[in-house]
């Protein structure tokens, strides 16, 4: 089984001295995934939660639209990666030998292999602006609320985390990976095996928000999305046209608000 971390020797050099250290470092691996025998992406990851990763990036990269379209899953573990292989039922097959995605994707990077224009900035959903509100306090936490579910962060300070919050029951759910684009794939493939809500709640990332992370965002459903960092112009131009709510640079008890404000209330927030 590959491990997640791996400790490693070093050394320490400070303005005192050099001293001898162990650190543990997070591993990643190539990940192919592999539908009906062709591979469409490999992406560099996290060694864990692979079956989380496959059906989320199906999910999110709209190769499925619901994992009753998944006929069978399996990973294979070879000495310099692994292979996550997914057959699907008749319709959805058919509609992948109509886009053929192949990339290999380094740490960070979202849309690779990515052959047009029209892809990359495909046509989203217009997302419902009720009901789900959440309070400004629990926008302002949630960042926060996430370190607590970051057991790999912990060990390393060498992932990013994606988490789901419930409105009134904070961080429900997390995941994490070396790419921020595959820990949210990791969350969303989490939440749609798990039969979690997406659009009861909202989205939380230890990243910048660029444009394939509201995409995801949009297509799971979910109506709000709280970063700890910047979002790109690109991106707000997507959330509004979607619908999305994001608020950026959650920290520090406080947050900026660039989209869909109305989700956001000063009193009680909507736990229905």
């Amino acid at each position: 089984m590959t491990l997640r971390s791996v400790s490693r020797p070093g050394t320490a050099v400070t303005s005192e001295g050099a001293r001898d250290i162990t650190r543990s470092l997070p591993e990643e691996v190539p990940v192919a995934l592999v539908f009906d025998g062709s591979t469409q992406a490999v992406m560099m990851a996290t060694p864990s939660d692979v079956a989380d990763f496959a059906l989320g990036f199906a999910l999110s990269e709209e190769i499925v639209t619901d994992l009753a379209q998944v006929a069978d899953f399996e990973t294979v573990e070879h000495d310099r990666g692994i292979e996550a292989r997914l057959w699907l039922r008749g319709g959805a097959s058919a509609q992948l030998l109509e886009r053929q995605r192949r990339s290999m994707g380094p740490t960070g990077c979202g849309l690779c292999g990515i052959d047009s224009l029209d892809a990359a900035l495909r046509p989203l959903p217009r997302l419902p602006l009720g009901p789900v509100r959440l309070t400004r306090a629990e926008v302002a936490s949630a960042t926060e609320a996430l370190r607590a579910h970051q057991p790999l962060h912990d060990q390393t300070r060498a992932v990013h985390a994606a988490g789901f919050l419930l409105p009134g029951n904070g961080i429900v759910l997390a995941r994490e990976d070396v790419g921020r684009h595959n820990a949210l794939d990791k969350l969303i493939g989490a939440m749609a095996r798990g039969g979690v809500d997406a659009s009861k709640g909202a989205i939380v990332l230890t990243s910048r928000v660029s444009v394939d992370m509201v995409q995801k965002a949009v297509l799971a459903k979910c109506p709000i999305l709280i970063a700890v960092s910047a979002p790109t112009e690109l991106a707000m131009r997507t959330a509004d046209e979607a619908r999305l709510t994001v608020a950026a640079f959650a920290r520090a008890g406080g947050f900026d608000l660039y989209s869909a404000p109305e989700r956001i209330t000063d009193g009680a927030s909507d736990v229905a």
